[in-house]
């Protein structure tokens, strides 16, 4: 009787996934109907409206607060509402990501994509170059954009990814990734074996490091400790690969400018090793300078502060609101 009932529950369980994602999929199909910047300006109008009515703008401007306590409420809630046009922005680009990458090295400058100065040469040296690479950015703008750069360029890059809970939605979001963006990789459990693959074969892998990770390295974000995933400081100690900043940046008009840098100088320990804890805090220090620069194009309500409960008990530290 357990198993019927447990088999019955995840049957009613795939309806409503599927329920959800046929909703998402018509939606998307009258936008598509739609010129890309009317559909984006629209999709920014409602995000802005009825994003502010979730529990997770709670989420938002607790943090905002938090991260900004010389700012007044007024101030936090037009960050918080400027992320949700953000999403709204994001989530629309899904379904006019054809239409909306127009980057070529020829016209750079002059098109909707654009990227900075520097970016082009560097591509072009570590197309010709065989060896491991790591690609880090943050959740800002449109971070989807940044292997498709690389694939205009001929730099092969996996991209690790977190596919949505949804089946039906992961499904549709593999489908529009996949066929602009090279290889993907979601990230589950034992992601860093196959990793560790890619890099042993001199391969260039993208990484994004913002969000909350269980167990993981304690370091700070914008002043407050946070648990952050030591996997680009691990692989970069055991494959003494070269690690890229990377981000998105919207400009005014719907369009975007993507930057890269040189790989860092990253710190090291008494014995040479690339430093996992001080790496780790080195990412989250260029993620926070790049979200200051324009707080309302990061995802504030992740709870990126939430620290793990066995953590919590045996260190003593104090509960962090999420």
């Amino acid at each position: 009787m357990r198993v019927f009932i447990a088999a019955l529950r995840n049957r009613f369980e795939l309806f409503q996934y599927w329920i959800v994602a046929q909703i998402v999929f018509g939606v998307m199909a009258l936008l598509r109907l739609a010129p890309p910047d009317a559909a984006l300006n629209f999709a920014d109008k409602v995000a802005r409206t009825f994003g502010p009515l979730t529990g997770r703008h709670k989420v938002a401007v607790d943090n905002l607060n938090q991260a900004y306590p010389e700012k007044s409420a007024e101030e936090h809630d037009a960050i918080a509402r400027d992320m949700w046009g953000n999403m709204g922005r994001l989530a629309t680009e899904y379904v006019f990501l054809d239409r909306l990458f127009d980057f070529n090295p020829a016209t750079n400058g002059e098109n909707r994509v654009e990227i900075n100065k520097a970016g082009e040469p560097i591509f072009h040296r570590l197309r010709d170059e065989q060896k491991p690479r790591l690609f880090f950015t943050g959740h800002l703008g449109n971070f989807e954009f940044l292997p498709i750069v690389a694939a205009t360029f001929d730099l092969q890059m996996t991209s690790m990814f977190r596919p949505p809970n949804n089946p039906y939605l992961a499904n549709y979001v593999l489908r529009r990734r996949s066929g602009a963006m090279g290889s993907l990789l979601a990230s589950r459990r034992g992601v860093a074996f196959s990793v560790a693959r890619i890099l042993e074969n001199s391969g260039n892998v993208g990484v994004l490091v913002d969000q909350h990770f269980m167990q993981g390295v304690p370091t700070t974000f914008f002043g407050r400790a946070c648990e952050s995933s030591p996997l680009v400081a691990k692989l970069t100690r055991n494959y003494e690969c070269d690690v890229h900043p990377a981000r998105c940046i919207r400009l005014p008009g719907n369009r975007y400018r993507l930057e890269i840098q040189e790989a860092l100088r990253l710190p090291r320990d008494a014995k040479g090793r690339v430093d996992v804890n001080g790496t780790t805090q080195m990412l989250n220090d260029i993620v926070e300078g790049w979200v200051r620069e324009d707080p309302g194009q990061w995802m504030w309500f992740h709870k990126r502060w939430k620290i793990s409960k066995r953590k919590k008990k045996k260190t003593g530290a104090p509960v962090t609101p999420a």
